[in-house]
């Protein structure tokens, strides 16, 4: 039965488990509705199978039979791991909280993750991306400032849309970004960032948001812009800069840090301004740095 959205409510247990994370965690709201996608789908499916009227009745052979289904819908290596993580952490919360007596979890194996590694941009494509927006235009410079700072700066592109007029520092140089987890970091901005910032803020901004406010980069409506909003923008962008592959925001990010590191940049330093908090995290674009160097030895050496 293949695996769909359900429009059902959640069951008490799961809300509770969902809000107890919030609480003590402070997980994005992203994390949180990947895990609350999670667990209804799995309890829809136990209901429509008729094995359990709810997730908490859950046996470990229903959750491996569930388990199962999924890997035969070819589910990708890290949507199966945050599948196991989110059902392991609900039934150890029901443990912890008494409600149960034995963890139908244990049995069930985690998924080897392959090492992925992140797509990027070359520097030149980088240059057409950011000079893609009509900067005569209100909405052109304010696109074009959120290309330069997201590159600059290495944002996810919840963070960058969630920035704030107190989060940019120009005297300084630097932005404060709020990451994930409510983890602060301060990142450098760069001359050209900054040098766009400035222009839109004198420019643009007050056309966008004539009544005022604290949104850095308002939508049209003058309201925080979605992330939905800047992919289909920078979506619209690559194919004005005349680029071949299938970028997305997290693409700038990733060329920020392969940049960073195909120029020697210290890993640790990378590894704050990406706010990784695992340094194994950051290491991948070390990888990246070695795979290049093999290409240009095999394109250009003679014994390559």
């Amino acid at each position: 039965m293949p695996i769909r959205e359900s429009n059902q409510s959640l069951s008490d247990e799961i809300s509770d488990y969902l809000d107890a994370l919030w609480l003590q965690r402070g997980l994005s709201e992203n994390t949180l509705a990947a895990y609350r996608r999670d667990l209804a789908l799995t309890e829809h499916w136990l209901v429509q199978t008729d094995r359990a009227t709810k997730l908490m009745q859950a046996s470990a052979e229903d959750l491996g039979a569930y388990n199962e289904m999924r890997n035969g819908q070819n589910i990708a290596r890290r949507s199966a791991a945050r599948w196991l993580s989110s059902v392991r952490g609900f039934f150890r919360y029901l443990l912890t909280e008494q409600r149960l007596q034995e963890d139908p979890t244990q049995f069930l194996e985690h998924p080897k993750q392959a090492r992925s590694l992140p797509g990027s941009l070359a520097a030149q494509d980088v240059e057409n991306l950011l000079a893609a927006p009509d900067v005569t235009t209100a909405i052109g410079l304010r696109d074009r400032a959120m290309l330069e700072v997201l590159y600059a700066c290495g944002l996810r592109v919840s963070e960058l849309v969630a920035l704030q007029l107190a989060s940019v520092n120009p005297r300084q140089g630097v932005v404060r970004v709020i990451g994930k987890g409510n983890k602060e970091r301060i990142v450098p901005a760069g001359e050209a960032a900054l040098h766009w910032l400035q222009r839109y803020l004198l420019e643009a901004r007050a056309q966008l948001i004539p009544a005022g406010g604290n949104i850095l980069f308002p939508s049209r409506l003058g309201r925080t812009m979605t992330r939905q909003t800047f992919w289909h923008a920078i979506k619209r962008y690559a194919r004005v800069a005349a680029i071949q592959k299938d970028i997305s925001p997290h693409t700038l990010r990733h060329a920020f840090a392969t940049h960073l590191v195909d120029n020697g940049a210290d890993l640790r330093a990378v590894q704050m301004m990406l706010g990784h908090s695992d340094l194994s995290t950051t290491q991948i674009y070390t990888h990246v740095a070695q795979q290049r160097l093999q290409s240009l030895l095999r394109k250009h050496h003679p014994r390559g």
